[in-house]
């Protein structure tokens, strides 16, 4: 391998002068290389992939490895991000799109594999605006990859293969379940082969034969059900591609599970779809594995065979995998038709606790993509989900749908209002005392406006009718109903708080324990949990009027400014709040445990700035990356006097108490993430883009100067003081105020006070407004709620907090509703 020659590229004629290529250059002859603020020129991130980490002796970093793929304009380089600074993934902080300035950098051999090496970014700062370089960028596939000299044959430095060459494949950058790369087949043309179906055998034969000496002869099957896929990845376990998916086939005898394995999952996965045809040779069976999830099939009224399944192998037998054209078909071969169990919303209160139906609806509101992290052993993995509503004309209420992930990313992330949507095999789930919803299931699967044609569904009768009742819709009338993105929390907490809800569903979490929960936070992550206390201070906040997030310069975030401030309306005269923006904690160079760490703001008690120059200067340089950021910190202009006593309240106790707390957690006001927006199609492609998680791909779609009006008059700023005095929170109250909101349906609505703490307590103002019969001259102002909050001084509450990751530094805290001690259980 040659040392002495800097770089090469598979596309020749590049002479433009190139940060990238200079940097490569010069690790040819050094180790490591520590570049100047002078010599550090920014780079765009134009990809970023994950996948299992290499196991290392001693502790593991992390369990997850990213490539990141960046571009000087010039070329782009496939690099590996170095393990410490894989907490800037996790908070979004390093993104596609964005602008890098990679300050230390080295370039690393493969000592097993000949002429293999990449660069490997130790150090680097992230900076908060969009991306000059990318302006100038058209395609990215046009830009010529930069290798080192002697390296341009390596397959994997110009293939879609992880950096580490002993993982094979990248895993989606969010989740486990959803197809990721260039290997994963799909819509290959089934082959016009001639089929010998003179020797098949039926189901009914395998489940009879299981455990007799056979030599398995060839299956002709039909796919009723099909799984998402399942990663089963852990270090130490020697399979390139640790997939498995499970599908339900039938014949003319009945149902059986049939599993793809490993290597097989990429090829076949997207082309095995329900209705597929299958001829199968070189299969092996096995005893079914019971404590699986199985999709419900009585309306198929054909008999299921449980005791056995179908194993599809890449080797060891290799299976023989024929996927029969449509048209070669015969009817002779007696395949059961495809059939569904379509419910209507009219419907949904009849059926039974997690039993299974089919839904299709007119798509209304769509919440912001949000992940949670799952159960068990291995590495950590997170599910994908979000709330969506669905009409069908047969109700006043929409299906309310939790859907996950279901290994379809293409169509989960188009998910918008006016189209659509078909689910299958939702599970019903009843909420005491409102409306009940749908979860997915492992079997589910979703379809929208676009990717219904060819589905065995279309020509349901049920189908049918729902198409004809939306030739009677207006669409102009339909958009006014419509809502995407923001907070949104269903089911509401029940009307009791027990402890044992506290052990199962909401943990009761001590103040201390909140800045650990706050800390690990990871991007879009929902957590809900509870806390004890008293409120100590409450202020209302109306919603400014959108100015739109424009392409503006913003501050860099880069800057060796550890903490910046922004003044926030206090909450009495004699108290000034200031809330700590760490903007460095995500971008700075990273290489210590301490900077690792996302800081939580925090605000100790009795801390003042005295050099007030340096806070004013501080503010001004702050102010338009707060103003494109936070909706709360811009609002003294709606609130020409935030200190009146008409919309703030506080304890008596809470100016001698802000003195004696150790820490007050908070994450400044309401962000825009939290508010959900009315839809437009002018901005569909807009707001799918602000709802949806952050792409592994960069691509050149720009955003609009103005994004659609909110639907949010104004929310209520909270201070809860923890039980014990020694920490308070900050999180926001937005109260729902119209029966037209996401947040209203299935609200149950038992008429109140309207006082601040039963506002708390309900989430609702009452009664709720109609927009339609122009009622909201009727609802409360906020100095007459503000006028009760007096019953709240001493007061031993119960607070359910939602906390979700937005992005960067953005935390969300909400108030799903506070206990009475009353309201509290200790059963």
């Amino acid at each position: 391998m040659e040392d002495n020659s800097s770089s090469s590229s598979v596309v020749s004629g590049v002479t433009q002068a190139s940060f990238l290529q200079r940097t490569l250059e010069r690790l040819s002859s050094t180790q490591s290389l520590k570049l100047k603020t002078e010599e550090a020129a920014p780079v765009a991130v134009i990809a970023l992939q994950r996948y299992l980490s290499e196991q290392t002796k001693g502790q593991q970093l992390d369990s997850y490895s990213y490539d990141v793929t960046v571009t000087d304009g010039v070329w782009r380089a496939k690099c590996f991000l170095h393990p410490s600074l894989n907490h800037l993934v996790h908070s979004n902080s390093l993104k596609t799109g964005s602008e890098i300035s990679i300050t230390q950098c080295s370039f690393v051999y493969n000592e097993r594999r000949l002429g293999h090496g990449y660069i490997c970014i130790e150090q680097l700062r992230c900076a908060a605006k969009r991306s000059a370089v990318l302006a100038r960028v058209n395609t990215v596939s046009s830009l010529p990859i930069l290798v080192k000299q002697g390296m341009e044959r390596s397959v994997v430095l110009q293939s879609d293969v992880p950096l580490q060459v002993s993982r094979k494949h990248y895993l989606s950058l969010w989740n486990n379940d959803d197809p990721e790369g260039d290997i994963w087949i799909s819509g290959s043309p089934s082959a016009d082969t001639v089929l010998d179906v003179s020797k098949v055998t039926l189901l009914s034969s395998l489940d009879s034969s299981f455990k007799n000496t056979w030599k398995p002869l060839p299956l002709l099957v039909k796919i009723i059900h099909k799984s998402r896929l399942r990663y089963y990845g852990k270090f130490g376990l020697k399979i390139d591609y640790p997939y498995q998916a499970y599908f339900e086939v039938a014949d003319q005898s009945g149902t059986m599970s049939l599993v793809l394995w490993n290597e097989l999952c990429p090829e076949f996965y997207q082309r095995l779809n329900v209705g597929t045809v299958l001829y199968l040779q070189n299969y092996t069976l096995k005893q079914s594995y019971s404590n699986r999830s199985r999709p419900q099939m009585d309306h198929h009224r054909m008999k299921t065979f449980n005791s056995v399944e179908i194993c599809l192998n890449p080797r060891n037998p290799a299976s023989v995998i024929t996927v029969v054209s449509p048209k070669s078909i015969l009817p002779q071969w007696g395949l059961p038709d495809i059939s569904y169990q379509f419910t209507a919303r009219s419907e949904l209160e009849k059926l039974a606790n997690n039993s299974a139906c089919d839904i299709i609806g007119l798509v209304t509101f769509v919440g912001r993509v949000e992940r949670v992290k799952g159960k068990g052993k291995g590495p950590e993995k997170y599910w994908t989900y979000r709330w969506v509503h669905a009409v069908d004309g047969t109700s006043d209420h929409p299906f309310i749908l939790e859907l996950f992930s279901t290994s379809q990313a293409e169509i989960f992330s188009h998910i918008c209002p006016m189209t659509y949507l078909v689910c299958t095999q939702m599970r019903v789930c009843h909420v005491e005392g409102s409306l009940p919803y749908l979860t997915s299931s492992c079997e589910t699967e979703t379809f929208i406006t676009g990717y219904h044609k060819g589905q065995p569904y279309v020509n349901d009768p049920r189908v049918k009718s729902f198409i004809q009742w939306t030739k009677t819709l207006k669409d102009n009338v339909v958009l006014q109903k419509t809502a995407v993105g923001g907070y949104y929390r269903y089911p509401r907490p029940p009307a009791m708080f027990t402890q044992s809800m506290a052990d199962a569903q909401v943990p009761l979490v001590a103040a201390a324990d909140l800045k650990r929960e706050l800390e690990t936070l990871q991007y879009r992550e929902h957590k809900k949990l509870a806390i004890q206390g008293q409120i100590a201070a409450v202020q209302y906040m109306e919603t400014p009027e959108p100015q739109g997030l424009k392409d503006k310069e913003v501050p860099s975030a880069s800057t060796d400014v550890c903490d910046q401030t922004v003044t926030y309306p206090s909450h009495s005269s004699t108290t000034k709040q200031t809330f700590v923006e760490s903007l460095t904690s995500h971008c700075t160079d990273s290489s210590s445990e301490s900077r690792r760490k996302r800081r939580i703001q925090i605000r100790n008690a009795g801390r003042k700035n005295t050099n007030e120059g340096e806070e004013q200067a501080e503010e001004e340089s702050n102010f338009a990356f707060e103003e494109v950021q936070q909706v709360g910190l811009s609002l003294q202009a709606e609130n020409p006097n935030p200190d009146s006593n008409d919309l703030s309240w506080e304890s008596s106790s809470w100016v001698r108490q802000q003195q004696e707390v150790s820490e007050h957690l908070c994450k400044g006001g309401l962000w825009q993430d939290s508010i959900c927006r009315r839809f437009t199609l002018d901005e569909k492609n807009v707001l799918l883009q602000w709802s949806n998680l952050q792409p592994t791909r960069w691509t050149p779609l720009r955003t609009a100067d103005a994004l659609s009006p909110v639907l949010c008059p104004g929310f209520y700023h909270v201070t809860i003081l923890g039980i014990n005095k020694q920490i308070a929170v900050d999180a926001m109250y937005i109260p729902v105020v119209s029966s037209s909101e996401p947040q209203a349906v299935g609200l149950p609505q038992d008429p109140h006070g309207n006082t601040m703490l039963s506002c708390l307590s309900s989430g609702f103002l009452c009664p709720l407004s109609n927009t339609a019969n122009n009622s909201e001259e009727t609802l409360p102002r906020p100095e007459e709620i503000l006028a009760t909050a007096s019953e709240l001084e001493d007061t031993h509450v119960v607070c359910i907090l939602d906390l979700c990751h937005l992005g960067g530094d953005k935390v969300e805290v909400m108030i799903s509703k506070v206990y009475r001690l009353t309201e509290v259980s200790l059963d």
